[in-house]
């Protein structure tokens, strides 16, 4: 039964529905272009208006209005989008008022919004305010930027979008120096648009607490540095970190902050992860050197604890901070410089800068709580930070060369990352150690994720690609990774009192991970933790494992409905999943509406 475009899982049969493939243009380009950055996809589900309901036509005038009057139904439709489970704003977040970000604000534009519990630096931006909504600048078809080379958008756009009704899965993939956007499911051969570069695109982010289908915000991150914030409903553009004026390293990965409308982060090759406001511009900034004097180290690093500022940096120890003068802590919440004029004062980009390794930041991902983030270096280190206060926890090591890819639970129990030790490993940031270990790939691991259908907290659905064409399916029953081969040596490495809070707290997912400034009984938690050899950690099997031809698979995705994976020349496919869910009023971070296993019917 089994074929290109068919696998057999546990659960049922996988069968492609929808293919994109370059067009012979895109691939002439390719082959003739420079090194040339692997495909990644973003995708966003919106709900357009139905036709049928009693509101729907003035919905379908706002779509063609959008343009000009995009504040007109702003209230009703994110109202709307909340029950639809679509988009997931900052007042659907479970997580209750954080008492970690201090009440301060950084300046009027910048006021707090009350639902917004956890932004990452306890200045919550303006842009939640419906009333006044910042948009990008610039208009993308008329504009004269040397950075931008070509658009191209299929005939008849407005009114293509306007007609919509439903659920709309959107895909955006960069290929050589354009990005595009695809509707998936979609006969037209030609895409949404297509915009063409001077730069490469490297990574991409769709921020799914502002989607709708009035609008989108996407941040493209270039091998230059650059940053696009784009709106491609409106054609619309805003650049940061403008001919790398702030950092010009090539980036790695971008991530909206969720929950956020205007915080993301960007990880660079040089090792650094930047944080960035949307709505600001570029400001006069150089992050300071970790090879400093003692005295710059301590204005500059506040991560460093007991005498660690007075010695070399050591980026398995913390890691090294450099805040700007608009930094919420450095200015107090407010700017008051005297002789600058209020231009001058306000808050500008970058809103934070880390520097984690001496080697380039490969992937990042949140917490489900938003409040750590899990970082990879080629250095081969999983580092988990505590992004509220801007501090390294834990750092483990890899089995063998650097970790590749990662990703978090939905519960926030677990963290896994695949690397070119050929595994995917499973970490319990709780535990502080290493669960266990996947044996299936024969070549470096290039995507993991979980799928959030089939994870209900006892039993959890992960997949991978990797440069050996294996797509390969797991499943984990977390009651039996609770016991691994374990040698009790490391138990030594761990706070007691911090293991004995996570116990007891487990429903709380990682909100209460280990404090680098809460010490144990045998005083500060060490933070660096080696590979454990391979007869210490249970080994996982696979589920499935399908092989498949062609170029090497770059990206794996769960989609609500489906399967995606796309290669390095962004040859996607989608599969469509064997059985029919029931959907809950129940979401995840991600806005994805969550299932227990009872509620997936053959």
């Amino acid at each position: 039964m089994e074929n290109e475009s068919t696998f057999v899982a546990p659960e049922g049969v996988y069968s492609v529905t929808d293919e994109h493939k370059p067009n012979h243009i895109q691939s002439l380009a390719v082959s003739v272009g420079p090194s040339i950055f692997p495909s990644k996809v973003s995708s966003v589900v919106l709900r357009f208006p139905v036709a049928k309901q009693a509101s729907a036509p003035g919905f379908a005038q706002l779509l063609g209005g959008g343009k000009s009057e995009p504040k007109k139904d702003k209230s009703d439709k994110v109202s709307k989008e909340r029950e639809d489970g679509v988009s997931l704003s900052s007042s659907d977040d479970p997580d209750e008022g954080d008492p970690l970000p201090p009440p301060s604000q950084e300046h009027a534009a910048n006021t707090s919004l009350a639902h917004e519990p956890h932004t990452l630096f306890s200045h919550p931006p303006a842009a939640g305010k419906k009333k006044n909504v910042a948009r990008p600048k610039h208009n993308i078809r008329t504009t004269s930027s040397t950075f931008i080379s070509r658009i191209q958008t299929a005939e008849g756009l407005t009114k293509t979008l306007q007609s919509k009704q439903g659920e709309v899965t959107f895909l955006f993939y960069n290929l050589a120096k354009s990005f595009v956007w695809i509707e998936a499911g979609s006969k037209a051969k030609e895409p949404l648009s297509r915009i063409t570069f001077s730069a490469h695109p490297t990574c991409h982010d769709v921020n799914l607490s502002t989607a709708s289908p009035e609008r989108l915000d996407v941040i493209i991150g270039f091998n230059t540095g650059d940053l696009i914030w784009l709106d491609p409903i409106n054609s619309r553009y805003g650049r940061l970190n403008k001919q790398g004026s702030i950092s010009g390293s090539p980036c790695t990965a971008v991530r909206w902050v969720p929950s956020s409308s205007t915080l993301f982060l960007a990880s660079h090759a040089d090792g650094t992860i930047i944080v960035y406001d949307k709505e600001r511009e570029d400001g006069a900034f150089t992050p300071q050197d970790p090879t400093a004097t003692p005295a710059e180290a301590n204005h500059s690093s506040p991560t460093s604890t007991d005498s660690s500022s007075q010695k070399e940096w050591d980026p398995t120890d913390n890691i090294f901070v450099t805040m700007p003068p608009w930094h919420p802590v450095t200015s107090g919440g407010a700017l008051n410089v005297p002789g600058k004029s209020g231009k001058d004062q306000a808050a500008k980009n970058p809103v934070s800068h880390w520097r984690l390794s001496r080697r380039g930041v490969l992937d990042f991902v949140f917490s489900p709580d938003v409040k750590y983030v899990a970082a990879i270096s080629e250095d081969g280190c999983l580092r988990v930070i505590d992004a509220l206060a801007e501090q390294l926890v834990d750092c483990y090591a890899s089995y063998f060369g650097a970790m590749t890819c990662v990703a978090w639970s939905p519960d926030g129990r677990f963290i896994l990352t695949g690397g070119q030790d050929d595994l995917l490993t499973i970490f319990s940031p709780w535990e502080q150690r290493v669960i266990a270990r996947c044996q299936g790939h024969s070549s470096f691991v290039s995507a993991v994720a979980f799928d959030d259908l089939r994870c209900d907290g006892r039993t959890y659905r992960f997949g991978s690609v990797g440069e050996d064409n294996k797509v390969i399916l797991w499943d984990f029953s977390s009651g039996a990774l609770h016991r691994p081969k374990f040698q009790a040596s490391h138990h030594q490495r761990m706070s007691m009192a911090s293991t004995v809070s996570l116990a007891f707290r487990r429903d709380r997912s990682v909100q209460y991970l280990p404090s680098m400034n809460s010490p144990g009984e045998g005083g500060p938690s060490i933070r660096y933790h080696p590979a454990p050899s391979r007869n210490e950690i249970a080994v996982v099997q696979p589920v499935l494992i399908k092989q498949l031809d062609g170029d090497l698979l770059t990206v794996i995705q769960f989609l609500p409905r489906s399967i995606l994976t796309s290669t390095k020349g962004s040859h996607i496919k989608i599969w469509i999943r064997p059985l029919a869910l029931r959907a809950k009023n129940l979401k995840n971070h991600r806005g994805t509406p969550l299932v227990d296993a009872q509620d997936l019917i053959p």
